[in-house]
């Protein structure tokens, strides 16, 4: 399947069209308690994949793999991996947050229709040093930039996509039978999903909130003041969009 087999070919998108794009953004959610028992469909999945694939990569490397999981008994071992992976990091957590963070839902390993397993082949690319020979992390990168292809085109979709982080990296690779060379990147449970809300479940949880953007930007240097005009845009454009 081709690019143009999906999206209208053209240069230009109509208003229609740039308000969808923001609205995937806007109302991205890492998915943990919404999912619903419903199958994901093959060709849905298709889609996803395919639009993940075109992310960009750096020397066009395209280091990307996708592990699908399925199977009902691989995935409880997984979510096993991360029981033990969430007790390791709770002594990490702040005493005064940790009954916050014990109450969390923070994966929907065995809930989604399936998991993705998202890696890095480290190799793909080792024999052209393009855009890597001074940054070599550039294929982690351009990783992370087709999960975050995947997500978007999930909401797009409809499709609820949630990122499970607290796993121990070695044990994962062990149970999925990963390579050395290869890296995993993003564990993501993913399906159909009842809502999407209106907030991050962490800040609803009130973990944490959006930094304000206007005091993110720099001038010419690393806390340089400045580009006044700009913030200022910046926080207009804050009342009039809400995540």
């Amino acid at each position: 399947m081709t690019a143009a087999a999906i999206a209208a070919s053209g240069d230009d998108f109509d208003q229609l069209a740039r308000d969808a794009v923001y609205r995937a953004m806007f109302t991205r959610r890492d998915v943990r308690s919404h999912f619903t028992a419903d199958d994901l469909d093959d060709a849905v999945l298709a889609r996803l994949l395919t639009a993940a694939h075109h992310a960009p990569s750096v020397g066009f490397m395209q280091p990307w793999n996708f592990i699908v999981i399925r199977d009902a008994a691989r995935r409880r071992q997984v979510r096993d991996l991360f029981l033990a992976a969430r007790e390791q990091e709770l002594p990490a957590i702040e005493a005064e947050r940790q009954a916050l963070y014990r109450k969390l839902k923070l994966e929907g390993i065995c809930e989604s229709a399936l998991n993705l397993c998202i890696t890095c082949d480290r190799q793909r690319s080792k024999d052209s040093p393009l855009g890597r020979l001074h940054n070599p992390e550039m294929d982690l990168y351009s990783t992370v930039c087709a999960v975050q292809n995947f997500w978007l085109a999930a909401r797009a979709e409809g499709v609820g996509v949630g990122w499970v982080s607290i796993i121990e990296t070695e044990a994962l690779k062990q149970l999925l039978s990963i390579p050395e060379h290869v890296t995993p990147i993003a564990y993501l449970c993913v399906g159909r999903v009842s809502a999407f809300a209106p907030r991050p479940d962490l800040e609803a949880h009130g973990w944490g909130k959006r930094l304000p953007l206007p005091e993110l930007v720099m001038s010419e240097t690393f806390r340089g003041a400045g580009e006044a005009p700009l913030k200022s845009a910046i926080a207009r454009l804050g009342g009039a969009q809400k995540p």
